[in-house]
């Protein structure tokens, strides 16, 4: 079973996002303040779940948490401020959202900064070592998995109820096939550039 905190009787936030890698959508970020006695067995980093067991974690975390918060940053903003910078201001902009002011923050990577004032500290593979953050990376993926749906049927040409937005080799033939949709992230390698001259 993952941690529960890393100093017991703290008020710890764990912070996690999902779809960095994305071409497609926005980045979604979680943080999560879960009770000091918590205890679940599934709860794990999102990847290594199945969908049906994040969205089942889901149900569980947003009733059992002290409390929890979810923020999207837009694909033209990860445009403007690039996407790591995105991904730190949507975890951060869902620290200020949680009811409850945490005394620290556990950050899933090795980059963060904050203007909350919060202490912190970067955890690599921390969705792999604290309950927390794995309950912030469920609540991430799953949200981002859920709008990626709701998107699919207004562009369904670019298979995003399968890929999430991800680039797969289906979703880059689309972007050749039809051009970029408002969606897609411009400053990523939508298609990658072609290696070989052509004569």
């Amino acid at each position: 079973m993952l941690k529960l905190f890393l100093q017991k009787g703290r008020i710890e936030a764990g912070c996690d996002e999902a779809g960095r890698g994305c071409l497609a959508g926005p980045v979604c970020a979680a943080a999560v303040i879960l009770p000091p006695d918590f205890k679940n067995e599934m709860i794990n980093d999102s990847k290594a779940l199945t969908d049906k067991q994040r969205k089942m974690l889901r149900v569980v975390i947003e009733k059992e948490a002290l409390a929890w918060s979810v923020k999207m940053i837009s694909p033209q903003e990860i445009d403007e401020i690039n996407i790591l910078n995105a991904s730190i201001k949507g975890m951060n902009e869902a620290v200020k959202q949680l009811k409850i002011k945490p005394d620290f923050l556990l950050i899933d990577g090795n980059k963060f900064h904050t203007d909350t004032g919060i202490p912190y500290q970067c955890v690599v593979k921390g969705d792999a070592t604290y309950m927390n953050i794995a309950a912030a990376s469920i609540l991430a993926k799953t949200y981002r998995d859920e709008l990626m749906e709701q998107l699919d049927k207004e562009f369904p040409q670019y298979g995003w109820s399968k890929n999430k937005g991800y680039p797969t080799e289906f979703h880059r033939n689309a972007i050749k096939k039809y051009g970029s949709s408002i969606h897609h992230r411009q400053s990523f390698t939508l298609i990658p550039t072609q290696l070989k001259l052509e004569f």
